[in-house]
């Protein structure tokens, strides 16, 4: 069975990018641009992992991660940051505080994010 990953990030080009290698590696890959759009994706369809990033218009990473762990323990969690105002750490510690499974910084090494994703996955198959 193909494992689902739902990429969430308001760059296109990390989107596009991430896609492209995930789905070389057998992925089955969804995009959203925003925490908004995801939440609505996931009443919707399965996923087995997100990978989101903390800073986004409309509903950043932070709450995004929060709501779905309200209702969701299963999907796995990574979560990723460039930055902003306080830094990537500060954001990132905060998303493994509210359940990220795990964290990375951008930009973002695809072989780290590939072997998190392969060690992530197996631990639900």
């Amino acid at each position: 069975m193909t494992n689902k990953i739902l990429v969430v990030d308001d760059e296109d080009a990390i989107r596009l990018l991430l896609k492209t290698a995930l789905e070389k590696n057998g992925y089955q890959v969804s995009e959203a641009e925003n925490g908004k759009i995801a939440l609505g994706y996931l009443q919707h369809h399965h996923v087995d992992l997100m990978i989101i990033d903390m800073i986004m218009p409309e509903k950043e990473g932070v709450e995004t991660i929060r709501e779905i762990r309200k209702t969701n323990t299963k999907i796995k969690i990574i979560a990723v940051s460039g930055g902003g105002i306080l830094g990537p750490d500060a954001y990132l510690m905060l998303a493994g505080t509210l359940g990220a499974d795990t964290t990375m910084s951008k930009p973002i090494a695809l072989k780290d994010m590939l072997r998190q994703i392969s060690s992530l996955l197996q631990h639900t198959n």
